[in-house]
């Protein structure tokens, strides 16, 4: 199983990834091995994820969700959905 998370920031950022393994990767971004945006920005608390049976279909929701608003992305962490 593929998950797509979604980081808060302490400064309050949103930060949308995919990953085979959540907890590694969440210790990689802590540690500064992580993407770009998680090394300058450090990494507050996982609050939302998808399971996806494919990578493929976690990279097209993560490019989908990447392309919304803020307003979008924080009801979809808030609700469940945009």
């Amino acid at each position: 199983m593929v998950t797509l998370y979604i980081l808060r920031t302490p400064n309050n950022l949103l930060y949308v990834g995919v990953t085979y393994n959540l907890k590694s990767r969440i210790e990689r971004h802590r540690s500064g091995q992580g993407a770009e945006f998680t090394k300058r920005n450090k990494v507050g608390k996982v609050v939302y994820t998808e399971r996806f049976t494919t990578l493929i279909e976690a990279r097209h929701r993560e490019s989908q969700i990447k392309g919304w608003r803020r307003e979008k992305k924080e009801n979809l962490v808030k609700y469940g959905r945009p």
